[in-house]
């Protein structure tokens, strides 16, 4: 629930507190170091195509608000920009941490000089990076008022932590003064973590941005309202903020910098990349300025308009603008770059495991939720609705993901036919108006819900087509993303469209989805089952390759049998970057480009 008369209260002081605190800290000789060498009359003007939800990664996984909080919060290990497949490297880590022979411990040395962005919550000090902050930062996951749903990155795995979460349950009081063994900090620049087993996923999770380092002390002056007000080392700050309409980043005066000298992964791209930014001091853009256009034909307009410096191409410009995999000659002669690729993420539908009508484990509502998956063509979607930009997905595994499988197919098919025998069977008979109801008689009404925008309509429209075959009655609603992700964090939505991108290169991310101890933090249908359950625990204590990977195929066999989700589509993504924007390449993990890029006057 959102009160308009609160909401506008808050949103003044939202929106010209950062800027007071660039102004009154510029004012003061000598307040901080001014080290960023980025340009203020370089500007990168983008869109965003749904809402984030504020800026604290620690109380959400919004898309959009990891996009921006990359850029602004700083984790100790990040990702080669030019590397692929991915590769982890050192961000605030002075290098890649000392590993103890059991794998447990990790130490890693924190470069020293790190300042946080100015913000009157430092009280007019330049507040140095420290190991602590870090220690705050993962022990804040965990504490229970935070209600994280990245808290399944940690659950279990650092000494202590779990015990002290614990103790906050019951008490109602995190502590974040009590030492625990897991989390230490030796000297001010030396961090140690202590794991209960050995994770070989561990060091792919330090670099998520959920885990970007966050200063108490703006926590504390900011409380509730720190997701709008975030401060951290990166290379950028707030400046505006517009919820759901506008965010404006500038340069942040304390960042240090960095010289760019990637070396190519031999991709095509890289020589030109490394001709337009080798030896640039970095970041070169000194504000970024996204709009939040929902629709897709808007956005379209505005980059046709030249008021977008670089987007995703709508799938329903894809007759107009591609010849196959290559840009039509009118797009090309305007310099436009194309970058096609993959997406490492996947479009599904979640069905909700506690839902009255839907939900249970019994024979008759898992024919049911396979009866209803039988009927989405998600082989239309890929060709007819996205214009060829996408492929039919036949795992839960995003292609370009560690543990894929291009093979493996799915045991569900688009098959109506055999959704309404399958119904028949069960006893979901069909009314005078042609209508299932209940094996009891009583009604049987679907609610799908989707987001504003894209081509989450036309989306609607195929469930409805496929559903009216088998005589399933269903109700439409739409809201935005923002809040249909909160209702489905906490398992409210019978049958929700939803889409997953890998926070890391490899298949946990994306089984984690469906860990019945991770209902309500990102199982959004909160399924739990006992099978799925005991093949998550055997598959993380295998070390990554074949013997891990065959686990994870039984896992997917597992949710068919259940049907916890509709497999639908990975998405094709056509990248449109306007010749000025120099260095552009779109990253499987990182989502933000803007500290990697320049601009040329244009």
């Amino acid at each position: 629930m959102h009160r308009k008369t609160s909401n506008s209260v808050k949103f003044k002081k939202i929106l010209i507190a950062p800027v007071l605190a660039i102004a009154a800290l510029a004012g003061s000789t000598g307040a901080y170091a001014n080290t960023n060498p980025a340009d203020p009359s370089k500007v990168i003007r983008t869109a965003f195509e749904a809402a984030d939800d504020g800026f604290d990664m620690v109380k959400t996984q919004n898309f959009y608000s990891g996009w921006v909080s990359e850029v602004i919060f700083e984790t100790l290990l990040t990702y080669d920009y030019l590397a692929r497949p991915a590769k982890l490297v050192p961000e605030t880590a002075e290098a890649m941490p000392e590993i103890s022979e059991d794998g447990k411990t990790y130490t890693f040395h924190i470069k020293k000089g790190i300042y946080f962005a100015p913000d009157p919550a430092f009280k007019g000090v330049r507040r140095e990076l420290t190991a602590e902050d870090y220690i705050y930062t993962l022990k804040r996951v965990l504490d229970p008022k935070n209600r994280s749903p990245s808290a399944n990155f940690l659950n279990g795995k650092i000494v202590g932590l779990d015990e002290l979460a614990a103790q906050a349950q019951k008490t109602g009081h995190f502590d974040y003064q009590t030492p625990i063994a897991g989390l230490q900090a030796p000297d001010r620049y030396t961090l140690k973590v202590v794991l209960n087993a050995k994770d070989y996923n561990f060091l792919n999770v330090v670099a998520y941005s959920a885990f970007g380092a966050m200063a108490h002390e703006v926590v504390d002056a900011y409380g509730q309202q720190s997701a709008q007000h975030p401060v951290g080392t990166g290379p950028y700050m707030l400046e505006k903020y517009v919820p759901r309409s506008k965010i404006i980043l500038v340069a942040n005066p304390e960042y240090r910098g960095f010289t760019w000298d990637f070396k190519s992964s031999g991709d095509a791209i890289d020589k030109q990349i490394i001709k337009d930014m080798q030896g640039k001091r970095m970041p070169q853009v000194g504000r970024v300025e996204i709009s939040i256009i929902e629709e897709n034909q808007s956005r379209w307009l505005a980059f046709q308009g030249k008021q977008i410096d670089f987007d995703k191409m709508p799938e329903l410009a894809a007759l107009s603008v591609l010849d196959g995999d290559k840009l039509k000659p009118e797009y090309a002669e305007q310099g436009i770059q194309l970058q096609r690729i993959v997406d490492a993420g996947i479009t599904y539908t979640v069905l909700n495991m506690k839902d009255p009508v839907i939900g249970g484990y019994t024979n008759d509502k898992i024919a049911l939720r396979r009866a209803i998956a039988m009927v989405y063509n998600n082989k239309e979607e890929a060709t007819l609705l996205r214009n060829g930009q996408a492929v039919k997905l036949e795992s839960i595994i995003a292609p370009g993901v560690g543990g894929y499988d291009p093979k493996y197919r799915s045991s569900i098919d688009y098959n109506p036919a055999l959704a309404n025998k399958l119904l028949d069977h069960f006893g979901y008979k069909r009314g005078a108006d042609g209508y299932r109801t209940m094996p009891d008689g009583k009604p049987l009404l679907l609610k799908y819900t989707s987001n504003q925008g894209g081509i989450n309509t036309e989306i609607s429209e195929l469930w409805k087509r496929g559903l009216d075959l088998i005589g399933i009655r269903t109700q439409f609603v739409v809201s935005n993303f923002a809040d249909n992700l909160k209702a489905a964090t906490s398992c409210e939505l019978m049958m929700w469209g939803a889409a997953w991108s890998a926070d890391y290169p490899e298949a946990e991310n994306f089984m984690q989805l469906l860990y019945g101890p991770n209902a309500g933090r990102g199982n959004h249908g909160c399924y739990q089952s006992p099978a799925f359950d005991a093949l998550y625990v055997k598959a993380m204590s295998l070390p990554l390759g074949e013997e891990r990977n065959k686990i994870y195929l039984e896992m997917n066999r597992q949710m068919e049998a259940d049907t916890a989700w509709v497999l639908n589509t990975g998405r094709i993504r056509s990248w449109l970057v306007r010749p000025w924007v120099k260095g552009f390449k779109k990253h499987p993990i990182l989502h933000s480009d803007w500290q990697y890029v320049d601009v040329e006057k244009h």
